[in-house]
């Protein structure tokens, strides 16, 4: 495969047939797909990097409150996500009963494809509201932790969209562009997955890593779940411009000159922004703990 990639300007296009990519490990009586051990390895880095937040100084919540948020925003990923994809992208999958097999109504066919990074967060800022009121912490500084952590399971998972070969990039002359085996045009295009699985996952991750972790932004409330929102919003509004739009989508850009994925994003960048305002306006939070429970004092 790195072979192929660093020969990419005198082999063009490369064909990501040739890559010998599989969606999954073919384990006999079950396929265990690539993008379900994304979503798994995003949500357990995510944990145990969390676990290692609640210890340093400063932190709003104790190890007993990250084991829920564990449960509960994998749970509103999952909801929140699929809900979103198809109020958003695809609402006939709320009256669609026409599949065959065990599950005919196609909302719950997950393995079929279909999340939405905006439910996503809409879920899972669900979670961390429940979470929050349950155990009487602080909200806005719980979002904060959460947000750190989010990347991780944005670059796997779009590192999975490329290996499935789906979601791929507008047609391109670049030297590494690449031809899908799903493309009906069959034209060579951008590899748009391996651009968001950089900007939306890799990069935000690195620097939101490294601003909690060598700079006071953990005293600020807000300050780095307003970072991460106009990091990563950001980042899909420039990504969408090298990604194709969904054959059913493809009509908003033709109208309106920006996706669906755009609209939805630019809310997103201004609500961060304000959220970033408020919070270099406000005094710094003094935290002490208080028993196991770290409340903000």
């Amino acid at each position: 495969m790195l072979s192929l990639l660093a020969g990419a300007v005198a082999q063009h296009p490369i064909y990501w047939a040739d890559l010998g990519l599989r969606p999954g490990i073919d384990l006999g009586f079950f396929t265990l797909r690539f993008y379900s051990l994304a979503y798994i390895a995003g949500i357990v880095l995510g944990y145990w990097h969390l676990s290692q937040m609640v210890k340093a100084p400063g932190a709003p919540m104790a190890q007993r409150h990250a084991e829920d948020l564990f449960f509960y925003c994998t749970l509103g990923i999952i909801l929140g996500g699929r809900l979103g994809f198809a109020l958003f992208y695809r609402p006939e999958l709320f009256t669609d009963f026409s599949h065959p097999g065990w599950m005919p109504w196609g909302l719950l066919r997950l393995w079929d494809g279909g999340m939405s990074f905006h439910g996503g967060v809409l879920g899972v800022l669900a979670a961390i509201a429940f979470v929050s009121w349950r155990g009487q912490l602080n909200w806005i500084r719980v979002c904060d932790y959460i947000a750190v952590n989010v990347p991780f399971g944005m670059f796997f998972g779009r590192i999975a969209n490329f290996i499935n070969g789906e979601l791929y990039g507008r047609p391109t002359d670049v030297p590494w562009a690449m031809i899908f085996p799903t493309d009906p045009l069959q034209v060579p295009r951008h590899p748009s997955q391996l651009y968001q699985a950089a900007l939306e996952g890799l990069v935000p991750a690195i620097v939101l890593l490294c601003v909690f972790w060598y700079t006071k932004a953990r005293w600020r409330p807000g300050l780095l779940v307003g970072l991460f929102t106009v990091f990563v919003a950001g980042a899909r509004f420039i990504n969408e411009f090298f990604r194709a739009p969904d054959s059913y989508l493809a009509y908003v850009v033709t109208e309106t000159g920006l996706s669906r994925g755009q609209w939805l994003s630019i809310p997103m960048i201004l609500v961060g922004l304000a959220i970033m305002a408020w919070s270099l306006w406000r005094r710094p939070t003094v935290t002490k703990p208080v028993g196991d429970t770290r409340l903000d004092a």
